[in-house]
């Protein structure tokens, strides 16, 4: 049995390599023959990337996954989707029920750390992370079955069920339909299980937690109110941005009535900030529906949910402090509640380090790739904010690159899922130490 020594190995350095661990497992498995398909070679490079790309999931591809890989290698990656949307420290906490029915202390602290629980005191949300996950994904795969089986058969409608349903809970971006859901445009019913299974995923275990307790406690946390009302939000300002930018997608005009063009905008409103499930290519993007996409990919979803980005609770708490700032107030409050200077100082710190790192991926990929010589900086900008935000959506740039642009991506993805700070807390070994005296305080001019 595997005990954790939190002694010798840090709880974010074992998190990270647990991911690194789990995408190398992936790559091997991807690169036997029996995951591709008769006539197909799959190199070594494809492999790691897909599995990266599974194991964070993101969904951008160097290959088309419904035609390039076997009944075995889709099975690989759907099992890379589920451990990395819910977290491989989910799966060790199944095994160590099963097995012991118990576990160390050091493990419930590296499994708080992967599931972002501020104490060990809510361990008990694990369970519900197992119980409520399986839940949606089998009630999303049934919703989807009654569509896919007369579409495509038992077996195969099946199939694509239990994947699609996996792929958007977990926020995936990956489907085995060849082109996204390019095809179920005109569908709403289908879009609406997509939408329900997205939106499942990327809210966060902890306020699904509030959510379903709320009538033995009565109250929603801190972290759950301002998430709700953050994503409630960046929802209505999505879709009214879309709705004015694309014209309620008038470019989809021939093809879909003007209530099927409404859901399809609503739709878009949901996906572009984590599933990278499309209706329709990204590359007709207006040029300020593109920069508004940019921006809901770099945002993400819930902190402890299957989503990427810097999430939505940064955002929300640095609009608030901002907003305290300029009114002269020197405490920001929300929902009658004060903010730690902690969180504000790891809000701002974690944007600055983002930007910094979406930035230098923007200059080193401009500089060393061959690229297209049209909207170059567009469409990589697009590219490497989709592999950080684990958004998925591509505009098919990443086919251009060598193995070095495609390890940059690969970077990317890895550090968006698996979080900046424990990256960086994994690199840099940091421990924090209290010193014992301060320096003399002095003010600077700032704007």
């Amino acid at each position: 049995m595997i005990e954790i020594n939190h002694h010798k190995y840090s709880f974010p350095k074992v998190l990270t390599f647990g991911f690194i661990f789990v995408i190398l497992i992936g790559t091997f498995l991807l690169m036997l023959p029996i995951s591709t398909n008769k006539g197909l070679h799959t190199s070594f490079m494809t492999a790691l990337f897909t599995s990266t790309s599974a194991t964070c999931v993101t969904g951008i591809t160097l290959v088309d996954t419904a035609t390039h890989w076997s009944w075995f290698g889709k099975l690989v990656i759907t099992l890379l989707i589920e451990i990395g949307g819910l977290g491989f420290m989910t799966f060790t906490v199944l095994m160590f029920l099963l097995i012991r029915g118990k576990m160390s202390m050091s493990t419930k602290l590296l499994t708080s750390e992967s599931l972002n629980l501020s104490t060990v005191s809510q361990f008990d949300i694990v369970y519900l992370v197992l119980k409520l996950s399986v839940a949606i994904q089998i009630i999303g795969a049934g919703l989807l079955f009654v569509d896919f089986y007369p579409r495509y058969g038992f077996q195969k409608g099946l199939a694509f069920s239990i994947f699609h349903s996996i792929s958007a809970f977990c926020n995936a971006g990956f489907d085995l339909f060849g082109n996204s859901v390019q095809n179920f445009a005109n569908n709403t019913y289908v879009l609406g299980v997509f939408a329900f299974l997205i939106l499942a995923g990327s809210l966060g275990f902890l306020v699904w937690k509030d959510i379903l307790t709320y009538r033995q406690n009565h109250r929603l946390s801190l972290h759950t109110t301002l998430a709700l009302r953050t994503g409630f939000a960046l929802f209505t300002l999505s879709f009214v941005m879309y709705f004015i930018t694309e014209n309620n997608l008038s470019q989809l005009a021939d093809q879909l009535d003007v209530k099927q063009r409404l859901v399809n905008t609503i739709f878009m409103a949901i996906t572009p900030r984590t599933a990278g499930l499309i209706t329709f290519p990204y590359n007709e993007l207006t040029a300020s529906g593109m920069a508004f996409t940019i921006m809901l990919m770099f945002i993400g979803g819930t902190p402890g949910s299957t989503a990427g980005g810097i999430k939505t609770t940064t955002v929300g708490l640095l609009v608030i402090q901002s907003i305290s700032t300029l009114k002269g107030q020197q405490e920001p409050t929300f929902a009658h509640r004060r903010f730690s200077q902690e969180n504000i100082f790891r809000a701002i710190a974690l944007i600055w380090v983002a930007l910094v790192l979406v930035i230098a991926a923007i200059v080193v990929l401009t500089k060393t790739q061959a690229l297209p010589k049209h909207d170059t900086l567009e469409y990589v900008t697009f590219e490497v904010v989709a592999a950080f935000g684990t958004t998925g959506i591509s505009l098919g740039v990443t086919h251009y690159f060598n193995y070095f642009g495609q390890a940059i991506i690969m970077i990317l993805m890895f550090i968006g899922r698996v979080g900046i700070y424990t990256v960086m807390y994994s690199i840099l070994n940091a421990k924090p130490k209290q010193k014992s005296y301060h320096y003399p305080k002095e003010d600077i001019l700032i704007g």
